[in-house]
């Protein structure tokens, strides 16, 4: 069942966006080659315990150990932090999750480090734009198949896999709530969007096959043929007159030390 959220509902979601966002910033300022992946978890709990939050994915299902989830080059999602450390031709996913006033949120960026290949760069740039090319349909009286239709034809258009086993989500006290968001479909089909609803969107897209496998740890998601995923992700509330972008990448954009990409959305 989809919960339906109030403005007053929206605006705590707000609030506990501009943590993460923030919190997100702080991370972003110390990636680049050399530095451990347990550093960056450290730094964001740390950023998001001293600022009123709790890390939404820490010990979730009693068991994942980190705040944030870091996905380096064949990882598609939920890596775990700890004692790698980058290297100049790396590409890092990082998402997070805040718990703020008893309302979650949730978003994700990959980084290029500066030598990564130009592939990798061009996976991400698109893995992006897909992002905002589901965000543009989703507005009420459209439905949830036409996100997905929207991220899946865009990026299947560069031959890049979509991967369907993992997908966006609704959130608010709850981190996972429906709807479930793919990032397949077809247009016109799914749940209808209307005004209240708030979920997040977040393609997922492989270089290659869409095919994943899962690692021995029981989180750590990976592409089959070990070639590079890139991961994206913001939250958005369906209003009555418009789609309001609760996440931000502001504060990562303005830290990174490597200006990557070509245009700006």
């Amino acid at each position: 069942m989809v919960h339906l959220k109030t403005e007053e509902e929206i605006a705590l979601i707000r609030e506990s966006a501009q943590v993460l966002g923030k919190a997100h910033g702080e991370v972003a300022k110390l990636i680049k080659p050399g530095v451990k992946t347990q550093q960056l978890d450290k730094t964001a709990e740390e950023f998001i315990r001293d600022n009123g939050g709790i890390p939404s994915f820490k010990n979730y299902n009693g068991s994942f150990p980190g705040s944030l989830c870091i996905s380096v080059n064949e990882v598609v999602v939920h890596g775990f932090p700890g004692s790698y450390e980058l290297k100049e031709t790396d590409i890092i996913s990082v998402d997070c999750g805040v718990f703020y006033k008893g309302f979650h949120s949730d978003s994700a960026y990959t980084y290029p480090l500066p030598k990564a290949s130009i592939e990798d760069v061009l996976l991400l740039e698109r893995t992006y734009e897909s992002l905002w090319k589901g965000i543009e349909v989703a507005k009420a009286g459209n439905r949830i198949g036409d996100i997905g239709f929207a991220i899946q034809s865009y990026v299947e258009s560069f031959g890049y896999g979509v991967v369907r086993e993992l997908v966006g989500h609704g959130i608010g006290k709850n981190l996972h709530e429906d709807p479930e968001v793919p990032n397949y479909g077809k247009k016109g089909k799914g749940v209808k969007l209307v005004p209240g609803m708030v979920f997040a969107i977040e393609p997922m897209i492989n270089q290659g096959t869409r095919n994943v496998v899962q690692e021995k740890d029981g989180w750590t998601i990976r592409t089959s043929d070990r070639k590079a995923s890139a991961h994206f992700e913001h939250v958005v509330a369906i209003l009555e007159n418009k789609t309001e972008v609760l996440t931000t990448h502001q504060y990562i954009e303005e830290n990174y030390s490597y200006k990557w990409r070509s245009k700006s959305l």
